[in-house]
């Protein structure tokens, strides 16, 4: 392995970490500026759609704090986003595959919530720790 990469490859979890934050944070703030019209667009109670605002800002938040030493909040921040993507897969954006707006889906598919999901259950499965190599 080279210099570079020894140096990398420890680091390489902040990629996914950043990727997964930034959409979290993006779309937590945007419904509390109007948790209200994100319930009603929903047709979820106002409780519930307080409560999604809330786990994506925690989730966002804490993928990015428990990269720093703490896998407990790593994973603690996945539980909060895995329900959140679920949701969305179910609620919006399934059974449609491609990400890109169709009739009947003017969101797009469950593509992307998808691979957001199987990124915060990699976070969720390994923690802060890098996952054991075959060789």
């Amino acid at each position: 392995m080279s210099n570079a990469t020894a140096f990398l490859q420890p680091r390489a979890h902040w990629l996914l970490r950043a990727g997964l934050a930034s959409v979290f944070l993006f779309h937590g703030i945007g419904k509390v500026v109007n948790i209200s019209g994100f319930a009603e667009m929903m047709g979820l109670p106002f409780s519930a759609a307080a409560l999604v605002t809330f786990a994506e800002l925690a989730g966002g938040i804490g993928i990015l704090v428990g990269g720093f030493g703490s896998a407990y909040i790593t994973r603690l921040s996945t539980i909060a986003m895995l329900p959140v993507l679920i949701g969305a897969i179910v609620m919006v954006h399934g059974p449609r595959w491609s990400f890109t707006p169709a009739e009947g889906f003017p969101m797009g598919g469950m593509e992307f919530q998808v691979v957001l999901l199987l990124i915060a259950t990699y976070f969720l499965v390994v923690g802060n720790g890098q996952p054991a190599r075959a060789e």
